[in-house]
């Protein structure tokens, strides 16, 4: 069942230990086929010089096992909520990856200091909110995802223009058009926010790029005159 899908999702977790994103089995990545609503996903606690294509779960956007023998991740919960209410988004991976660990423990969004950050996020990298006991204890996965839709709800944050989120006290989400893609997004989200530590460094009062730069870098590979890259390519 969905072996290309399965594939596809494999290798973008062995993209996380190579990109130096994961530690042991801190992450994982899952990836949706939205015509039979199923998504597949890392094993949990599975180690990545053990996982192979065969182990990876396939779950439906309801939470039910449908294929594979062992556990899905314990983030499951967070990732199928993400693409109920993310239509338009077709992989999702998260990691404790340092430097965007240390804004979410921080509790703090992530600014667009520069060009680079705006060329991949359009504004800053929200930082959802801390789960109150109640949620924790309603279904912690659950209310993680909760409070990231959340979050670009009341802030009217388009997903698609802001593939990732940091949690407080927790981590990073990313997302994209396919699993691939959403750790394209990890791997650009940890050098931004490596990136924003160092200009905080060197000054303390930095101020976020202007808007008009940040708008430029953004609109010019995502807008509708996009010109950045080759025609044709993806």
């Amino acid at each position: 069942m969905l072996e290309k899908l399965k594939q596809e999702v494999y290798q973008a977790n062995m993209e996380l230990p190579k990109r130096n994103l994961v530690t042991y089995t801190w992450g994982n990545v899952s990836g949706i086929d939205r015509e039979s609503g199923l998504f597949v996903i890392k094993p949990s606690g599975v180690s990545y010089e053990d996982l192979k294509p065969e182990d990876l779960v396939v779950v439906d956007l309801d939470g039910n096992v449908v294929e594979g023998d062992l556990n899905p991740s314990s983030d499951t919960e967070t990732h199928r909520l993400l693409y109920k209410a993310f239509p338009e988004i077709g992989g999702v991976v998260h990691t404790h990856s340092p430097y965007a660990v240390a804004w979410a423990q921080a509790g703090r969004d992530i600014p667009a200091y520069g060009t680079t950050h705006a060329d991949y996020f359009h504004g800053p990298i929200p930082c959802a909110r801390d789960l109150t006991q109640e949620e924790i204890d309603s279904g912690y996965e659950a209310s993680t995802g909760e409070v990231i839709i959340e979050a670009f709800e009341e802030r009217n944050i388009n997903p698609v223009h802001v593939p990732a989120v940091i949690c407080h006290s927790h981590g990073p989400f990313t997302w994209g058009k396919d699993a691939a893609q959403a750790v394209y997004h990890a791997v650009v989200l940890e050098e931004v926010a490596k990136m924003a530590i160092l200009t905080e460094q060197v000054n303390p009062r930095a101020a976020q790029a202007p808007v008009r730069i940040q708008e430029k870098h953004f609109l010019r590979k995502h807008g509708p005159n996009a010109y950045y890259g080759q025609k044709g390519a993806n």
